[in-house]
C-alpha cells in the first residue's frame, strides 16, 4: 500500500497523495472531450446561422461576437460560485453536471428559430462552460505532485488539443457526410448536434465512475463561505497569482478568438472563392483544425520546459510566442488561394497561432497550479477563470464588429497586441521577484512562495 510519503506514479508523472492511476485515467478521458465539447459550438453555430436560419454572411461576425459576449457575461457571474461549490461538495459532481449541461445545450441549439433563441440557450451553455472549465482546471491542480505539474499540464493540453481536433473534425464533417447520404441540410444539423450530446453524456458517466470523490482537505480545515468568496481576490496580493490572472485574461481570449473567428473567416473566404456551404463549412473547420494540430504536437514539448524553468520566466517566453502567432495573420490576405487550396504561408500562420495559443494556456495553468492554496483552490481557480471570462468579454466586444467592419484579421491583431504588453509585464514581474530572491523554479517551488 502506498503511503503519503510514497505517492502513486503514472509513467513519469508523480501523483499527489491519495490520487490513484484510475482517477487519472478517468480525468484523461474527461479532458479529451472537455474543451472539444465547448469549442464545437462555435462551428455548429456557424452551420445553424447559415443553414437553419439563413443569416447573411455580412452579419455573422457581429452576431457571433454578441453571442460570445453574452456567454461571457454569464460566466463572469458564475465562476466564483462554481469554485465555492467545488471547494464545498467536491470536483466530481460539478464535472458531471458540466457534461450534462453541455449535452442539453447541443440538444436545444438546432431548435433555434432566431438569434434570440440562441441567446437563451447560451445561458445553459454558459453554465456548462463554468462547470466543465472550472472542474478541469481544479482537478488539473489537484492530481499531480508539484514536481510533475508541467508534465501533467502538458498531457492535459495534449488531450484537450487532440479532443478539439478529433471532435471538431469528426462532427464538423458530419453534416456534409449526412447530406451526401441523402439527408436534408437541416436534418443533418439536428443529427450532428444530437450525436455530440450523446458523447457528452457518456463523458458524464466516466466522471461519475472514475474521478476521485471528496475534497482535498479535511472537514475541520475547510474555510468559511466568506473566506472562499474573497480568497480568489485576496490571493492576487501574490504577484505570481496576479500575473497568472493576467495570463488567463489573454489565454481564454486567445482560445475564444481562435475558436470563433478562424473557422468563420475560413467559411466566409471559402464562399468568396465559390465553394458551396458544405464545402466551405468543411474547409473552414479544416483551417481551425490545423491550428489545433499544431497545438497538439507542441504540447508535449512545452511540458518538460515548464517543469525545468522558473514558471514566471516560462510564461514570458510563451507570451512572446503567442504574440508572434497572432500578429503573423497580418501577412495573409485570405486563408485560401483563388482556386480554394490552402497556400504554404497560411499553414505557417496557422501553425504559429496554434503554438502560441497552447503555450500561453499551459504556462498560465502551470503558474496558477503552483501558487493556488490547497484549501481555497477551487475559489482561486474560479477567480483565475473569471479573469479569462473578462478577457473574452472585452475582446469579444471589440472583435465581432471589427471582424465585419475592418478585417477578419482584426481580432487576432487585438490579441497579439495584448500578448506583447503581457510579455513585458511578465519580464517585469520576474525582475521584481529576482530582486526579492524568489527561489521558485519549476517543480521545486513552494505552494504559496
Amino acid at each position: 500500500m502506498q503511503s503519503l510519503n510514497s505517492p502513486d506514479k503514472l509513467g513519469p508523472i508523480e501523483l499527489a497523495p491519495s490520487i490513484k492511476p484510475s482517477n487519472v485515467y478517468a480525468f484523461f478521458f474527461a479532458a479529451f472531450f472537455s474543451i472539444g465539447m465547448i469549442t464545437f459550438l462555435s462551428i455548429g453555430q456557424t452551420y445553424i446561422l447559415n443553414v437553419h436560419l439563413g443569416i447573411p454572411v455580412s452579419e455573422q461576425g457581429a452576431i457571433s461576437g454578441d453571442l460570445v459576449l453574452w456567454t461571457e457575461i454569464i460566466t463572469l457571474l458564475l465562476f466564483i460560485p462554481a469554485g465555492i461549490l467545488m471547494d464545498r461538495i467536491g470536483r466530481k459532481p460539478v464535472y458531471i453536471a458540466g457534461f450534462v449541461l453541455i449535452a442539453l445545450t447541443y440538444v436545444l441549439y438546432p431548435f433555434s428559430r432566431s438569434v434570440n433563441d440562441m441567446m437563451l440557450i447560451r445561458i445553459v451553455y454558459a453554465l456548462a462552460i463554468v462547470t466543465i472549465a472550472g472542474a478541469l482546471s481544479t482537478v488539473l491542480v489537484d492530481y499531480p505532485a508539484e514536481r510533475s505539474r508541467g508534465k501533467m499540464v502538458a498531457i492535459i493540453g495534449l488531450l484537450n488539443g487532440l479532443g478539439i481536433v478529433i471532435t471538431n473534425q469528426f462532427f464538423g464533417s458530419m453534416p456534409e457526410q449526412l447530406i451526401m447520404k441523402g439527408f436534408g441540410k437541416v436534418d443533418a444539423g439536428f443529427i450532428t448536434h444530437f450525436v455530440i450530446a450523446s458523447v457528452a453524456l457518456v463523458s458524464a458517466g466516466v466522471c461519475a465512475f472514475g474521478l476521485k470523490s471528496g475534497l482535498p482537505v479535511h472537514h475541520e480545515e475547510r474555510p468559511s463561505l466568506r473566506e472562499l468568496f474573497t480568497s480568489g481576490f485576496t490571493a492576487a496580493r501574490n504577484p505570481k497569482i496576479l500575473l497568472s490572472y493576467s495570463a488567463a485574461f489573454i489565454a481564454r481570449g486567445d482560445q475564444s478568438i481562435n475558436g470563433t473567428f478562424i473557422s468563420l473567416w475560413g467559411i466566409m473566404a471559402g464562399m468568396a472563392v465559390g465553394m458551396d456551404s458544405g464545402e466551405a463549412f468543411r474547409k473552414g473547420t479544416l483551417i481551425f483544425i490545423i491550428t489545433q494540430v499544431a497545438a497538439l504536437l507542441w504540447a508535449p514539448m512545452i511540458g518538460p520546459f515548464l517543469d525545468r524553468m522558473n514558471r514566471v520566466s516560462a510564461l514570458a517566453v510563451c507570451m512572446a510566442l503567442a504574440m508572434i502567432g497572432n500578429l503573423s495573420v497580418i501577412v495573409l490576405d485570405s486563408p485560401f488561394s483563388a482556386d480554394g487550396t490552402i497556400p504554404a504561408l497560411t499553414y505557417v500562420v496557422l501553425i504559429l497561432l496554434g503554438i502560441g495559443q497552447i503555450s500561453v494556456f499551459l504556462s498560465a495553468q502551470s503558474l496558477i497550479g503552483q501558487e493556488a492554496p490547497r484549501a481555497t483552490r477551487g475559489s482561486v481557480i474560479g477567480a483565475f477563470n473569471i479573469s479569462g471570462a473578462i478577457g473574452i468579454l472585452i475582446i469579444a466586444a471589440l472583435s465581432g464588429r471589427m471582424f465585419d467592419s475592418i478585417s477578419p484579421k482584426a481580432p487576432f491583431v487585438i490579441v497579439g497586441s495584448i500578448n506583447a504588453l503581457l510579455t513585458i509585464y511578465s519580464i517585469l514581474v520576474r525582475l521584481h521577484l529576482s530582486k526579492g530572491k524568489d527561489k521558485s523554479a519549476g517543480g521545486h517551488a513552494p505552494l504559496n512562495g
